[in-house]
């Protein structure tokens, strides 16, 4: 797995993020540990993943059915069909969850996809960059230190059981920038001529063997 470790929120907070399983088909999880009392908070992060990865928004809607998981993605109307280089960026809500073994610990998981890439010359990965998740807290029955938090332009409830506005806050301090690779392996551009013989070779051999089969075994009036 590819891990984060980040301070953040007046040096109080910690974040991470974990990338679990292997190739084209992960599990993100994110952890957040406040040191400070968030009784009566909402806790979520907000990352924008790159065109390479995307979250499927109609896995997501059955894992939401489910009580599995809570998110928003912006835009919500994603070509999950769509290669990399035909894709654009992603921004991802992800609320929190408390751990019950931690009263100021948080996390969520949600299932990302890496796409198909372009195929490349002299390696077989591509390397997508996912930046370090944003902390957000949104706390309507409370007030946080305005010396560590400022306010944040997110226009989402605080819970599912709210539709009303609510004021989200976002770090102000935040630490230096970090971030983490995922490696997709791609195929090598000098294969392609080899690639589309045997596609056309294969595809050739499957029409005869479909066509043979229909000759034989069809009924025709």
């Amino acid at each position: 797995c590819v891990t984060i470790d980040v301070q953040a929120a007046c040096r109080d907070t910690a974040v991470t993020q974990e990338l679990l399983k292997e190739g084209f088909h992960r599990d993100l999880l994110v952890k957040v540990e406040l040191r400070e009392d968030a009784g009566g908070c909402a806790v979520a992060t907000r990352m924008r993943l790159p065109p390479g990865i995307y979250v499927d928004p109609y896995e997501l809607a059955t894992l939401q059915q489910h009580n599995l998981t809570k998110a928003v993605l912006s835009p919500d109307v994603i070509d999950v069909e769509a290669p990399e280089y035909l894709a654009r960026d992603l921004v991802l809500l992800l609320f929190l969850e408390r751990d019950g073994r931690c009263s100021h610990c948080f996390h969520a998981a949600v299932p990302v996809h890496a796409r198909y890439h372009r195929p490349a010359e002299g390696t077989e990965e591509a390397v997508l960059v996912l930046e370090r998740p944003e902390v957000l807290l949104c706390c309507c029955h409370s007030h946080l230190s305005a010396e560590c938090w400022e306010p944040a332009e997110v226009d989402t409830p605080c819970s599912s059981d709210s539709t009303g506005p609510c004021q989200w806050h976002s770090t102000k301090h935040r630490p230096a920038y970090e971030e983490s690779m995922l490696r997709v392996p791609v195929g090598l551009r000098e294969h392609n001529s080899l690639v589309c013989a045997l596609t056309l070779l294969t595809t050739g051999l499957c029409s005869g063997l479909i066509l043979a089969a229909a000759c034989r075994y069809g009924h025709f009036s």
